[in-house]
């Protein structure tokens, strides 16, 4: 009874902090990739920047160019130091930048420049350039961009959402198989 109560404890503060508000059948595990879109409703896409055990977060504008770099999602790729305040990667395909907002470029911004087709994260101000295109802007993680070196892991709210629920799911359906809840 007391693991049963453990369980249902551990499962109210998955839900809490994953922001879902509806609540599930007894009967059926939780999925929190649909919980977690309705609570977005039409809201900002992220975009996780992952390596060496840390996570940078962005939020991307409504352009068309952030949509297709979301779009490329998920990525393992190589980042290479430029110039003394940012760091860049090449996605597989060009972004379409035709109404995406020229960057002014500070701490944070994520963008893209057209000319080599590469997406800029800045870890300090660099201002504005022509054909340098906004995508978006840090939400959390500001602190570990200049560390990034080598092969990153670049995922979308999509890809998390799908990982956190597969785990919970897995945990859920255990726990209901053992405890027969």
């Amino acid at each position: 009874m007391r693991d049963t109560a453990v369980f249902l404890c551990t499962l109210m503060l998955v839900f809490a902090a994953c922001g879902c508000s509806r609540t599930q059948a007894a009967d059926s595990p939780p999925n929190l990739q649909e919980e977690e879109m309705a609570d977005k409703g039409g809201g900002q896409m992220r975009v996780y920047v992952t390596s060496n055990g840390n996570t940078i977060v962005y939020g991307l504008n409504d352009s068309q160019a952030a949509m297709d770099l979301y779009a490329q999602l998920p990525l393992t790729i190589e980042v290479e130091d430029y110039s003394t305040n940012e760091k860049i990667f090449y996605p597989p395909g060009k972004l379409d930048a035709s109404d995406a907002p020229v960057a002014d470029a500070g701490k944070g911004t994520l963008a893209y420049y057209a000319p080599w087709g590469d997406v800029v994260m800045f870890y300090d101000y660099f201002g504005k350039g022509s054909s340098l295109y906004e995508l978006g802007t840090v939400i959390s993680g500001e602190e570990f961009i200049e560390a990034l070196s080598g092969s990153v892991e670049i995922t979308g709210e999509k890809e998390m959402a799908q990982e956190l629920n597969a785990c919970v799911t897995k945990f859920t359906d255990k726990r209901w198989k053992d405890e027969k809840i």
